[in-house]
């Protein structure tokens, strides 16, 4: 553990909204809002931490290619399930970054173990549900460097939790690859104009990186849209449902081409480690004298 976990925690009167797979499961999640209305949810406000980060050494090698996996594992109750879908799955043995979301330091400490990778971990908020940390990370077989944690504005209109997303360099040899976890507000926590907002600072922070890979759950098919216009593209847009009726789950990319031949997919068969499909994109990395200095 890298930093105090006390650090930043702010207490709010109500727990958050989240999605739930089903018109039975949503009526069970407005139940559950109004149920546990008086619980207590903590919001860690820092963004220096808490910090988590380690895993087995990463490859220094040059490569011309790296596959990103972004796979919302449901409060990261089966890893062990999400990480044989990586391991058997012919689409995404190979993956080299992996961007999960809903999960607990324990969680991704044994995702990155179990697939030999690094990885840095930010929660962002103590959940009412699980009462255990709730946040992104980001996994790598490459060295991972000047990761940060980006507070996301607007608290979720129920529960008062806030969002965060993750932010990190991935080291390929000597080229360097900016890259995001992110998992915008659900459409009961928040409405548009506050989810769109909420992209829009992570895009913010990616403005000053010419090379960026943006991942993970958007719960929404349209607020990736905002990110077009700040010159990313959407690979994974038309990839279909990645939850039960809605496309969630996507990848964007800034100043990176597809790979030739099949460079994005959806499986559909996640071995029942979540109620998210996970998406992967095969991507080019470009020659170390396009990328700039940042």
């Amino acid at each position: 553990m890298i930093g105090d976990p006390t650090r930043g925690l702010t207490r709010s009167r109500v727990p958050d909204g989240r999605t739930w797979s089903g018109a039975a499961r949503r009526v069970l999640g407005v139940t559950a809002v109004l149920l546990t209305a008086c619980a207590t949810a903590l919001n860690y406000t820092d963004p220096a931490g808490p910090r988590y980060g380690g895993g087995a050494a990463s490859v220094a090698r040059e490569a011309d290619t790296l596959k990103v996996v972004a796979f919302n594992v449901e409060y990261a109750l089966h890893v062990d399930r999400a990480v044989a879908e990586l391991r058997k799955n012919g689409a995404l043995r190979d993956a080299d970054i992996v961007l999960v979301q809903e999960m607990d330091e324990s969680g991704a400490h044994a995702f990155a173990d179990s697939l030999g990778f690094g990885y840095v971990y930010f929660p962002a908020t103590l959940h009412p549900v699980t009462k255990r940390d709730f946040g992104n990370a980001i996994l790598s077989r490459y060295p991972i460097e000047n990761a940060r944690k980006i507070i996301l504005p607007f608290l979720a209109r129920f529960r008062r939790t806030q969002r965060a997303a993750v932010g990190a360099t991935i080291v390929v040899g000597e080229r360097r690859i900016r890259v995001y976890s992110v998992h915008i507000a659900t459409f009961i926590g928040n409405g548009p104009r506050a989810r769109r907002a909420q992209l829009a600072a992570v895009l913010a922070d990616a403005d000053s990186f010419p090379i960026v890979v943006l991942g993970g759950d958007f719960n929404s098919g349209t607020v990736p849209e905002i990110a077009l216009r700040r010159g990313f593209s959407w690979p994974t847009r038309h990839l279909g449902r990645t939850e039960s009726f809605w496309s969630m789950d996507h990848i964007l990319l800034k100043g990176l081409s597809l790979a030739r031949g099949l460079a994005t997919g959806l499986v559909r068969d996640n071995y029942g480690a979540s109620d998210h499909k996970p998406v992967w994109a095969r991507i080019v990395i470009p020659a170390r004298d396009t990328l700039g200095v940042r």
